[in-house]
């Protein structure tokens, strides 16, 4: 298996080094050269398997130039009872009778993210070590990513870790999650903005080649492909779950919908690559808060980001964002793979602030199975409620957001499930007001509220982020 840029500037690469660029070569994002096609025979032999073993089983397919015992013991490393405390890794849970949640949120930071990060540690830290090579990881969080990558990281020998956060725009237990961390390695760096101004400071430094490899510089967003390949493996697994029940007979024929809620697009991206491998997916469902415009380019076929200035600061403050890196990697995919086709479209969006692909729209519904919605905080707060009422269940914000919009696109006979992105425990005011109940913290971070953090406070300034990481980066 190669990778290639969605651009066509760079020469195809293995998983490994790819691992270690984030951005391409050219500045655009990197893609398998060609997608690995499962069979109903051959998605219905992962059925026994553990979570880890159905990790290495679908990430053998893409880290092919990876011993496939070592990608098995990174698996283990990654996915092991001391991470991820359910029973299950990634629990199935009936809310009602139409909607089934998959748990994703059982590892060390309580969110999503530690799905693939984890994993990407491990992956990390092997290739490095067989590289004798270092690695200066830049990323910008809206909340999840950050911890989860720090959590991941730290300690980890030849990798130091720079995370921007846009200032005063996460949860407090967001904030206290990442800096009170005191490892040497991790450097927390809260932007003068939004999400989007952070996203923009790891594109304009990944871009600069000259400094890039001066400085070894990576990343882990989900513009890192590694960890939207770890991601496509709850998707099999939450396939296999829903299915157990089903009669062997009619098993290659059971479709399910997911719905995803949805910033970065790099979570129902991997659902989409999970489909194309051939996993039984009726409908990719995106949820958006009201930063929505994933939401209209999936409605009318118009894609037109906003500015900083244009994002909303919401009570799902992870999905606070306007500008999804990963949807370059999908529209690759709607223009036929075709590099010309793709920066005809990005020429258009510089000239005129948005792309008109209303002429894909029914390929968008239709081959692709896209559906989505958009959820606002009376939304937010209404899910929260009703579903704590019906089921017992509290829900975080984003995955209120899911639930909401999954509402609207169930149809008989195929199961919907929706993707939990993160413990309600992370976002206490909104549970307050939808239930009136006042979540502790879990017993294990039961303090951190109260530990000193640290954190560099800083402008919208990428020289001064150059000169930051120039002084404090790790060098083989």
């Amino acid at each position: 298996m190669k990778y290639i840029s969605t651009r066509g500037g760079m020469a195809p690469a293995p998983y490994s080094a790819i691992l270690l660029e984030g951005l391409a070569t050219d500045g655009g994002l990197v893609v398998p050269e060609t997608v690995p096609q499962l069979s109903a025979a051959d998605i219905e032999a992962l059925r026994g398997l553990s979570y880890p073993e159905l990790a290495t089983e679908i990430l053998s397919r893409y880290a092919t130039d990876i011993p496939r015992e070592d990608l098995a013991a990174m698996c283990a490393a990654a996915y092991s009872a001391e991470k991820f405390v359910a029973e299950e890794i990634v629990p199935l849970t009936a809310i009602d009778d139409e909607i089934t949640l998959v748990g994703l949120s059982e590892g060390p930071t309580l969110a999503f993210k530690d799905m693939a990060m984890q994993f990407l540690g491990q992956a990390l830290e092997y290739v490095l070590a067989r590289a004798d090579r270092s690695l200066n990881i830049l990323g910008a969080t809206s909340g999840d990513t950050g911890s989860a990558a720090e959590y991941a990281l730290r300690g980890k020998d030849g990798i130091a870790v720079f995370m921007l956060s846009p200032q005063g725009r996460m949860s407090d237990f967001q904030r206290a999650q990442m800096y009170s961390l005191t490892d040497e390695n991790i450097h927390n760096i809260a932007v003068e903005g939004v999400f989007d101004d952070c996203q923009n400071l790891v594109k304009e430094l990944s871009g600069d080649l000259d400094f890039k490899r001066a400085h070894a510089l990576g990343t882990v967003n989900s513009i890192n492909l590694g960890r939207i390949s770890a991601q496509m493996v709850y998707y099999f697994w939450a396939w296999l779950r829903a299915s157990d029940a089903v009669a062997e007979a009619d098993r290659a024929s059971f479709e399910i919908s997911v719905t995803v809620p949805s910033g970065n697009f790099g979570n129902i991206l991997s659902g989409h690559l999970a489909k194309a491998m051939g996993l039984p997916i009726r409908h990719l469902v995106l949820a958006a808060n009201e930063n929505n415009v994933l939401d209209e380019f999936f409605r009318t076929g118009m894609y037109a980001p906003r500015s900083s200035a244009e994002t909303y600061l919401t009570s799902s403050p992870s999905m606070d964002i306007s500008k999804a890196s990963n949807i370059e990697r999908f529209i690759f995919d709607l223009l036929g793979r075709d590099p010309e086709r793709l920066s005809a479209a990005w020429a258009e969006l510089a000239e005129t602030g948005r792309i008109d692909l209303t002429a894909e729209l029914p390929r968008l519904h239709g081959e692709f199975g896209f559906q989505s919605g958009t959820s606002t905080h009376a939304d937010r707060v209404a899910t929260i409620r009703d579903v704590h009422a019906a089921s017992g269940i509290i829900i975080d914000p984003h995955t209120a957001d899911g639930v909401k919009v999954a509402r609207e696109h169930v149809e008989p006979g195929v199961p919907m499930l929706v993707l939990e992105t993160a413990k309600p425990e992370k976002f206490p005011e909104i549970v307050l007001e939808a239930t009136g109940t006042q979540l502790g913290m879990p017993e294990h971070l039961a303090d951190l509220l109260e530990l000193p953090q640290h954190v560099v406070e800083m402008g919208d300034d990428a020289a001064q982020l150059r000169e930051f990481i120039a002084a404090r980066a790790v060098r083989a």
